[in-house]
């Protein structure tokens, strides 16, 4: 079986090679893959990995066995899920309460879009509670989680403020948003704040700045730092507004509490039903999945890559 691994020799570190292919458990399908997309993530950890090592999280594709206790899809079903690695590969074993099936109209190319990207902006937006009526700021808003959070987070009855760090940026957002700001700092977002909840991905001084604009019982949920691990704030101005709070998120750390399975159902369904728009920025074979990497790397894409087996 082929699958990607990481080789330092390769263009962008990672290489399609055959490797040993694992039995499913009882509670696992054995999924044929069509489409797997690109997280920065695991791109990340790819990059500091040894050799040998084989990335992934996001799978859409066809169950070719049926886990063996009778539980989950059949085999035959279209269906999209998500491991905490190796799912870069022709055929993965996926515990049965990872997958969902796909409804008749949406394709495997954009169910590979969903799972990471998808339930990080489902589950961070969960983090305060209801939305409707309330003030929400996404950074890094042009991203794949980005994307996705602002829409749902419209869906949810929120006024919805993005910001993006280029101007080329900026018509990628602006059908899902309320308030459209470029800028490397949240202080430009703050005309439309103060926000009862914040999303925030990029670190540094966008994370210092965003802090500033919580309101009173506000709530920011720092869930990557695509663009600086470390930033310097004020804290007095933080525990003097009252109620604020900082909520670390990690998609796997959730995933342990809520299985990703109904969520994607629930994804998927807005996707068939025209409710949820997929930003697809590109879809390479394989092959490329070097040049891929290094795409998403240097922040060169708008929502997310696609790549097909």
């Amino acid at each position: 079986m082929k699958a990607v691994v990481v080789d330092r020799s390769a263009p962008g570190g990672l290489k399609l090679t055959e490797v040993a292919e694992r039995s499913a458990l009882p509670s696992e399908a054995l999924v044929r893959v069509a489409a797997i997309s690109l997280n920065l993530g695991e791109v990340r950890r790819a990059r500091n990995a040894a050799d040998g090592w084989r990335p992934g999280w996001d799978i859409a594709g066809t169950v070719e066995t049926a886990a063996s206790d009778g539980s989950g899809p059949p085999a035959g079903a279209r269906v999209v899920g998500t491991l905490g690695e190796a799912a870069w590969a022709e055929r993965v074993a996926v515990p049965v309460n990872a997958l969902a099936v796909l409804p008749g109209g949406v394709t495997f190319e954009q169910a590979a879009t969903l799972p990471i990207a998808g339930l990080t902006a489902l589950y961070a937006l969960g983090k305060r509670g209801s939305l409707l009526g309330r003030r929400v700021l996404i950074t890094g808003a042009s991203g794949g989680v980005g994307i996705f959070a602002t829409q749902l987070a419209r869906l949810a009855g929120a006024r919805v403020a993005a910001l993006v760090h280029r101007a080329e940026k900026r018509d990628a957002v602006l059908p899902y948003a309320d308030d459209v700001f470029v800028s490397d700092t949240a202080e430009a977002a703050s005309a439309a704040g103060p926000y009862d909840l914040i999303l925030e991905s990029v670190g540094g001084a966008v994370f210092a700045s965003a802090l500033k604009l919580l309101a009173v019982d506000g709530m920011l949920v720092t869930f990557g730092t695509s663009a600086e691990r470390t930033s310097t704030i004020e804290v007095a101005p933080f525990y003097l507004a009252g109620g604020q709070s900082i909520y670390g998120f990690v998609i796997f750390h959730e995933l342990e509490r809520e299985p990703a399975g109904p969520a994607l159902a629930r994804l998927a369904a807005l996707v068939d039903a025209g409710k949820l728009d997929v930003r697809i920025d590109g879809v390479l074979p394989v092959e490329q999945i070097g040049d891929a990497a290094n795409r998403l790397w240097n922040r060169g894409v708008i929502g997310k890559l696609v790549v097909t087996f």
